[in-house]
């Protein structure tokens, strides 16, 4: 029987023992709230079909009675493949059940075209899948795609991506029917919130939110257990907060957001606004910064300090226990960490200030891993959005 073809309580615990075991059925029912009666009833068929096992005595335990036996998810009961998309790349990455990085692969794109972009995929898709596994390594089950903007996880369709200037692309199905095999898509932050919180930094934590720094300015937020999507598809955009203090135009339209001070390309422009060289590159910006350069770094402290009011923000919102900074515009954090942790600690209001900010460099690999995550969760949860917590009984 497919895990979607389980009870709740049966997925209930399976996902309990993918993000926090192995643990013996007593501690699966206290963490699910199960009897033991239940937990037993629900495990025996995932024993039976392979997708939980016994691997013995937890360390050091010694009981009378009839010892306690742990038990944990099989890894290479299923595979998946998750691929994050860029502007000018497509990064993929082969994982088991609970999103181990099995193999990864680059693909540079010639061009931002739906069809070309949907072909490149499918070829990436085909290698990965292709990868040895051993004699008994089971196909991909199914492909989970990360892209930027607003993206509609139930219906599979990209509603706008300004980084490739898509508007309503069906690209789940399109990916689907270009590689036969069952596919779903979600935004980029989503589903890398979603990796953190079963298998990262916000793992066990009851909340914790993911602001991402590089091309644009995103955020994903976990409450107890649940990954936030929005009524409408659309949470976290952070980037889009008005802090006011310029006038520049975001990608959005609107001015004063975060994303049109503190973005990657955004620093880049104000730099070259700043020094009058054109061809300037974020390199080239971060290393006139670290040397010293006036101009260079007025930029990065505007930066930073619009990073630290929307991370207040954040915070002042819904109180999480953490707030992970990633993305790829952290391997110049040092050039803004202070402005963000000053601009924080004056915004965020009372106790919101004791939030753990936690900055995590994570490659691309990683986002694609959150689509492979994704793709996992809907093996036993289909038709959920990204991060839902499953009810018990």
């Amino acid at each position: 029987m497919s895990l979607s073809q389980q009870p709740p309580a049966a997925a209930l615990v399976f996902q309990t023992l993918l993000t926090q075991g192995p643990l013996t059925r007593a501690e699966l029912g206290r963490r699910t709230g199960l009897s033991s009666g239940a937990v037993t009833k629900v495990s025996t068929p995932l024993l039976a079909d392979g997708w939980i096992t016994e691997i013995g005595q937890p360390v050091g335990e010694r009981q009378p009675g009839r010892p306690a036996t742990l038990v944990a998810v099989r890894p290479d009961r299923a595979r998946f493949v998750g691929v994050k998309v860029t502007a000018d790349e497509l990064i993929g990455v082969l994982a088991d059940l609970t999103a181990t990085q099995l193999a990864t692969r680059r693909v540079t794109l010639g061009s931002r075209d739906v069809g070309t972009v949907v072909r490149a995929i499918a070829r990436l898709v085909g290698k990965l899948a292709a990868e040895p596994g051993g004699e008994h390594a089971p196909e991909v089950h199914s492909v989970g795609v990360t892209i930027s903007g607003d993206v509609d996880g139930h219906t599979g369709a990209v509603r706008y991506s300004p980084f490739l200037d898509w508007r309503g692309v069906q690209l789940a199905a399109l990916v689907e029917s270009a590689t036969g095999i069952a596919t779903v898509i979600d935004n980029d932050v989503r589903a890398l919130t979603v990796a953190e919180q079963w298998f990262g930094s916000g793992a066990g934590l009851s909340s914790f939110a993911l602001v991402t720094v590089g091309a644009g300015i995103g955020c994903g937020i976990s409450i107890n257990g649940h990954v936030v999507s929005g009524a409408h598809g659309v949470s976290g955009e952070i980037g889009h907060l008005p802090v006011g203090g310029s006038d520049r135009v975001c990608t959005c339209g609107n001015t004063g957001c975060v994303e049109a001070i503190a973005s990657a390309q955004a620093i880049v422009d104000q730099v070259r606004e700043e020094t009058g060289d054109t061809a300037l590159t974020l390199a080239d910006a971060t290393r006139l910064a670290h040397n010293g350069d006036e101009a260079a770094r007025r930029v990065f402290t505007r930066a930073g300090r619009a990073l630290g009011l929307a991370i207040a923000s954040v915070a002042n919102l819904f109180g999480p226990e953490r707030i992970i900074i990633s993305g790829e515009g952290v391997a110049s954090y040092d050039l803004f960490s202070d402005e963000i942790r000053r601009a924080f600690g004056a915004q965020a209001f009372g106790t919101a200030a004791d939030c753990d900010l936690v900055v995590r460099p994570l490659p691309f690999e990683a986002w694609a891993r959150g689509g492979a995550a994704v793709a996992a969760q809907r093996l036993f949860a289909p038709g959920r959005t990204a991060g839902s917590a499953l009810p018990a009984g």
